[in-house]
């Protein structure tokens, strides 16, 4: 009762935005809310800061991302075994693309032409072609994968298989989507239109030892993963393949080979990892020990491990590398960690059981799916008193995951 009357009560602040941030005219912003128990999708105006509509997708949403490239947001439907692909310039379903049995997550490629997408209840991997909207193909994983992670370079794909307790490593066949726009695209290998067709995927190395593998990580320059070991304590740290002609390889030679690094001992449960835009340091959230670890990724080594909160389960770090916000799922609040200066600087409070986090585009709005609450807390990071409340908006049963997309004005 407590939540709906707060949300009543803050509701209309959505209108004030005296203090925000100029838009330019015509600028448009929204944040999608996978609603698991309600089998939609929320799609909130982060302009007004306001509800926009409700989009009926298909059964237990769970993960959902957008495209880089083009107004494309797609929702995992765990239940139904599907993907819902939003138009977001009209925010309404424009398709749906069948894959296999209880898929969670989907990774789209920094091109917008290719998504990968873990399917748990089948131990495989499918692989989107998001020009044609259809799965071109299926692979083999290792047993209940919940996690495929395409590479930022898109030559590599880390996929977390939790029942085995192992990560499967695949090699990406070169793409160029005919949507995409070149100039912007992270350097990747061209395809050579002589050469014979290469299959999607091709299997390159698996690593056992990581009971529970869950979240992945992978350094913006390609070269590392860091995987959660959930059912333990521990972070695998993996050296992925470089290409072939790198200056890595001329520089060391087993480069060109993915290799097990090392496993870092952190807090009890981790589940989430959260990555510096720099690539500098990752954060990760240790559910069971109440506690946040951080790891620098140049020495592959754990600089601590520090109280945050009551269950963390989610983290995200500011562009300027300077703090981390981490969702306390056992006392529905928002803990905030300066990097810079290594201590707990404050808390928000928000709905009941806040899970995933999400910036607006440019971070003066934290927002956190609450997904015992059906809502979402929307936080203003910077003001004259910090870092505080500054609205709840009404979302689906059991909301679980949160994407946020500008939309590009047509040309």
């Amino acid at each position: 009762m407590f939540v709906l009357s707060l949300s009543v009560l803050l509701l209309p602040l959505g209108c004030r935005r005296n203090s925000f941030p100029d838009v330019p005219p015509g600028y448009h912003e929204f944040a999608y809310v996978t609603n698991g128990r309600s089998n939609t999708v929320s799609v909130l105006d982060l302009v007004n800061v306001r509800p926009d509509r409700t989009l009926r997708v298909g059964e237990g949403p769970t993960g959902i991302s957008v495209n880089p490239r083009r107004n494309e947001v797609y929702a995992v439907n765990t239940g139904s075994g599907t993907i819902t692909v939003i138009d977001a310039a009209a925010n309404r379903v424009a398709a749906t693309i069948g894959v296999r049995r209880q898929p969670y997550f989907i990774s789209v490629d920094a091109a917008g032409g290719r998504a990968y997408v873990a399917n748990s209840g089948s131990n495989s991997v499918s692989v989107l072609d998001l020009d044609r909207r259809r799965e071109i193909a299926v692979i083999g994983a290792g047993e209940q994968p919940g996690l495929a992670r395409i590479s930022p370079d898109m030559r590599t794909l880390v996929v977390s298989n939790r029942g085995s307790g192992s990560i499967s490593i695949y090699s990406v066949a070169a793409y160029i989507s005919p949507n995409s726009a070149p100039q912007d695209t992270p350097e990747a290998p061209q395809p050579d239109p002589h050469a014979p067709p290469m299959p999607p995927l091709l299997f390159r190395a698996a690593f056992p030892g990581c009971p529970g593998a869950t979240d992945i990580a992978i350094l913006p320059d390609s070269s590392k993963a860091f995987i959660a070991c959930s059912s333990g304590h521990q972070v695998m740290v993996v050296s992925l393949a470089s290409a072939p002609n790198s200056w890595a390889v001329k520089q060391d030679p087993v480069a060109t080979s993915d290799h097990l690094l090392t496993m870092l001992d952190v807090g009890r449960t981790p589940v989430h990892i959260a990555l510096k835009p720099d690539g500098g340091e990752v954060f990760v959230s240790n559910f069971g020990s109440d506690s946040i670890s951080e790891i620098d990724t140049w020495n592959n080594q754990v600089l601590g491990t520090y109280t945050i909160g009551t269950k963390p389960v989610h983290g995200v770090i500011s562009g300027d590398n300077s703090t981390l916000w981490v969702s306390n799922f056992g006392s529905d609040l928002i803990s905030i960690y300066s990097i810079d200066d290594g201590e707990l600087t404050g808390t928000v409070h928000t709905g009941s059981a806040p899970d995933a986090l999400a910036f607006s585009n440019d971070e003066h709005l934290l927002l956190a799916t609450d997904s015992r609450s059906g809502d979402v807390a929307v936080i203003r990071t910077r003001g004259k008193q910090g870092a505080t409340l500054f609205t709840i908006l009404p979302a689906g049963a059991s909301p679980n995951a949160i994407a946020i997309k500008v939309i590009q004005p047509k040309h």
